[in-house]
């Protein structure tokens, strides 16, 4: 409900001032599932769908949004996992590659917010390297 209640604050705003960028995050749950994670990326899909929504609702507004989409971060997402099992798979996936950093996230939105005003990237899905 935060993106939502997000979106609701800011847009008014934006559009009173005539731009504005939305940066929404989502994860590559997004785009793609695993067994065990239908929620999860039942989530993130909704993410991507209300972003989308909203980019063809506001853009003649001269507001840009922009869906963020990464792959394993080093967070403190795996320590919240309250499923044993779930939490050991996600734990032996980390253990096999070199995960993002928050700062790469970081200059993902960085990027995507410092185009020129006539370009908006929609979307920018990240992984590490070793990723599947």
């Amino acid at each position: 409900m935060g993106l939502l209640y997000a979106t609701h604050a800011v847009v008014p705003i934006f559009k009173a001032q005539g731009v504005g960028h939305v940066v929404n995050l989502s994860s590559v749950g997004g785009r793609t599932t695993r067994a065990g994670m239908g929620v999860y990326s039942a989530t993130k899909w909704g993410v991507n769908a209300i972003s989308e929504a909203l980019r063809l609702e506001v853009h003649e507004h001269n507001i840009r949004v922009t869906i963020i989409e990464p792959g394993l971060v080093a967070t403190e997402f795996v320590d919240n996992i309250s499923d044993p099992a779930a939490k050991q798979a996600i734990k032996a996936r980390f253990k096999a590659l070199t995960p993002l950093q928050p700062e790469d996230i970081a200059r993902a939105i960085a990027y995507a917010v410092t185009q020129p005003p006539h370009v908006n990237v929609n979307e920018i899905l990240l992984r590490p390297t070793q990723q599947e």
